[in-house]
């Protein structure tokens, strides 16, 4: 991780991260007891973590990333997303947008009110994605191949 997103990333907890990061991780436990859950627990782990520390990294479709569809990434995963977003998105959605807009009101908290707003879409439909560091888009990119997320 490089300076820069290191001081984002500390400035980003101390300003609230923090309290979105553990909202994640309390969906993924609520969802990991529920033994069905377990696929909805692994995704939220993920974007826990990438709650936390959300500069210097990106999240991707995992379809895109691997070049091949996986059962996150297929039908299952669009009925697991709606499931998701009826029993945990919307909140966790709603509590980064009400966030981003407390952030937004100071001139300082703009970029990390831009953050939010990203991970509230990413709360309303996270199976299926991959959260990679931006070096690792950079690398693919030198290399020729198609980055995710660009036309």
């Amino acid at each position: 991780m490089n300076p820069v997103s290191l001081i984002l990333n500390i400035l980003w907890i101390v300003t609230g991260g923090i309290w979105m990061a553990v909202a994640w991780l309390f969906a993924a436990v609520i969802m990991a007891i529920t033994i069905i859950g377990l696929p909805w627990a692994r995704s939220a782990f993920n974007i826990a973590s990438y709650t936390l520390m959300p500069f210097g990294r990106t999240a991707v479709s995992r379809d895109e990333w691997d070049g091949r569809e996986d059962l996150g990434t297929s039908p299952l995963g669009f009925f697991g997303n709606l499931i998701w977003f009826l029993l945990a998105g919307w909140w966790l959605a709603l509590g980064h947008v009400l966030t981003a807009i407390a952030l937004a009101l100071t001139i300082i908290g703009i970029p990390f009110a831009w953050a939010h707003l990203k991970l509230a879409i990413i709360s309303l439909w996270p199976i299926g994605k991959r959260i990679v560091y931006n070096e690792e888009l950079e690398e693919r990119a030198r290399a020729g191949y198609r980055v995710p997320g660009t036309l």
